[in-house]
């Protein structure tokens, strides 16, 4: 059976089976919208919720970052997982026990204040679209290599199966279909993990297999090492970051992650807190399955890059000889060759091949139509001069491809291939049909039912969340069009936020009964200023590496912003009165667990 074929009936079996789920499950009240009514067992939700947080930037974008990066990327894998142990332990269960099922809610109850509540809606929402904005990009990158047609179409595609599931089903129709999600995604990332670690170590496991010993006596790393200094490229195993860049990603990513709205409400769809507990335990488990196989794909895929495109490695790689896995992606407008020395071989080296990544590249096909090489990338003259560089690079490569391409990098099954189509639609849709639910939950409950309107009714609500989640989607699909950046680089943004905003006043409000609304909305509103505008600068605004505040790049500064914000917080706080009475005790008794006696006293 073709790879389009297949490719056909795996994703639109997929697509059958998520709308299937959600007309079954489709929400018929508040409760059933927002938290699937309370009553998910906590496998399921453990599922849902590893769907909802392992997004595009996991499945598609982050083995393709540390393919390209090596070890720096290693801030992503401890600042994700790290982080997912930090919100199980030390807010879920309290959050859950507090009751509130969304951070707005929480925030504003806390701090007995709309005011406070208000500009936790905007952090939410500003959090959430910059976080989508990259979910939407890795569904057109999907569809724009395996449905044949451009990116800004494969956009609008996903726009439409989101609206399905997410406008009709709620957290209901969610959760359930991203429990479907979670398991097609899990083996579209291992089946083929699997089959790259035996075929180039003789282990089946990716986690053993990236320190396996090839038949050349080294190790998968050494000969990473050894390949990319000789293209001319850093060293794979070190580290190109500073020390400090590094610790301040890692922060700002693990600290993101435990603010993470869509994240945090996957928490109250379970009946009990035990529940909540155990259902973060299993989803930990499901998560690291993939996570723990992600820095063997890396590897794999980077050698196997390497070795298959660069005319030093393959012999007789002319363009009319190209594999057909290059041209495919060459097509989708991600990957490209402009041979500069006209030597009819690609060269794969350290070095830019292409000013920026504009435009969509083609080939000469088999009846010499379109021979043009490049339809609107000049080429940058400053970094190549043949004679006097001893490399230069012929190739663009888009990061975000690394893992979809893999399969036919290594000349897997068709079904293997499509499978990998299958699984990284999931992962974009499952996680953006979450953050779609918060910013409608931001807006319906937390803007209109609670600060602008307390007087409308269940059913109104309702209909206020779903043309909110109709216009979110809309604004989704807009910066999936024009996305800031690769996908893993704006999640990276996401997170970033998340931990300058949301973070510190959920853990003030749960550990420090002393902080008030002022405090909390001076922290709030210092922490999300602080970030955008360093982050605006230094990703939109023209501001160069060199002029980094100690060295911090943009994903990293989130942690900065999240110290001002636990500052100012502090200091206002000491200079304004105290919280009232009922509200520390209820601080008090939120961290008492049910049963202890005391937790009955106040």
């Amino acid at each position: 059976m073709s790879l389009d074929l297949l490719t056909y009936l795996f994703i639109g079996g997929s697509f059958a089976l998520y709308i299937g789920i959600a007309i079954w499950a489709r929400a018929g009240s508040t409760k059933e919208f927002y938290v699937a009514g309370g009553g998910v067992p906590p496998v399921a939700n453990g599922m849902a919720t590893a769907a909802d947080w392992m997004s595009a930037a996991s499945f598609i974008s982050l083995a393709g970052l540390i393919s390209f990066i090596g070890r720096d990327g290693s801030a992503y894998l401890m600042g994700w997982t790290g982080g997912y142990v930090l919100l199980a332990l030390l807010l879920a269960p309290y959050l859950r026990k507090f009751g509130k099922f969304t951070v707005p809610d929480f925030v504003g109850d806390r701090y007995y204040s709309s005011t406070a509540r208000t500009i936790a809606v905007v952090c939410t929402i500003v959090i959430s679209f910059t976080y989508v904005a990259g979910q939407m990009r890795g569904v057109g990158i999907v569809f724009s290599r395996y449905l044949h047609v451009d990116i800004n179409t494969g956009v609008v595609i996903g726009m439409a199966i989101v609206f399905f599931y997410a406008v009709l089903g709620g957290m209901k129709g969610i959760t359930y279909t991203q429990v479907a999600q979670y398991c097609v995604l899990i083996l579209a990332f291992t089946v083929p993990a699997f089959f790259l670690s035996a075929q180039i170590t003789g282990h089946i496991l990716p986690q053993t297999g990236l320190g396996a010993t090839l038949e050349s006596g080294q190790s998968v790393l050494a000969t990473l090492d050894k390949l990319s200094m000789d293209l001319g490229f850093a060293q794979y195993t070190a580290g190109k970051k500073s020390t400090i860049d590094i610790f301040f990603l890692t922060v700002a990513l693990m600290c993101g992650t435990a603010g993470l709205p869509h994240v945090i409400v996957r928490f109250f769809t379970v009946p009990r807190v035990k529940d909540a507990r155990t259902s973060a335990g299993w989803a930990l488990i499901f998560i690291a399955i993939l996570y723990t196989s992600v820095p063997g794909v890396a590897g794999f895929g980077r050698v196997n890059l390497i070795q298959t495109i660069n005319g030093a490695d393959n012999a007789g790689t002319e363009y009319s000889q190209m594999p057909v896995w290059f041209k495919n992606w060459e097509n989708a407008g991600l990957l490209a060759w402009n041979d500069r020395n006209g030597d009819g071989k690609v060269q794969y080296a350290a070095g830019a091949a292409f000013e920026g990544k504009g435009g969509k590249p083609s080939f000469t096909d088999e009846r010499g139509e379109n021979n043009q090489r490049l339809t609107s990338n000049a080429i940058a003259s400053a970094d190549f001069d043949a004679g006097k560089q001893p490399f230069a690079n012929e190739v663009y490569v888009d990061r975000d491809i690394m893992v979809l391409a893999n399969p036919e990098i290594a000349q897997l099954p068709n079904w293997v291939i499509a499978l990998v189509a299958a699984g990284a639609v999931a992962a974009a849709l499952s996680t953006a049909a979450g953050l779609l639910l918060v910013i409608s939950t931001a807006i319906s409950h937390d803007l209109m039912k609670k600060t602008i309107n307390p007087n409308i009714t269940d059913k109104q609500e309702l209909m206020y969340a779903r043309l909110a989640a109709i216009v979110a989607i809309c604004i989704a699909g807009y910066f999936g069009i024009n996305p800031p950046g690769f996908v893993a680089q704006v999640v990276a943004l996401a997170f970033g936020l998340a931990c300058a905003s949301v973070f510190p006043a959920i853990v003030m409000g749960i550990f420090y009964k002393r902080m008030n609304t002022q405090g909390a909305i001076a922290g709030m509103l210092t922490g999300l200023v602080s970030t955008v505008l360093y982050m605006w600068y230094f990703v939109w605004g023209g501001g160069t590496p060199d002029e980094y505040f100690m060295g911090i790049s943009p994903g990293g500064f989130g942690t900065v912003g999240m110290i001002l914000h636990f500052v100012v917080a502090f200091v206002v706080a000491s200079m304004t009165p105290e919280p009232p009475k009922e509200i520390q005790d209820i601080v008090e008794d939120l961290r008492i667990p049910r049963g202890a006696g005391t937790a009955h006293a106040h």
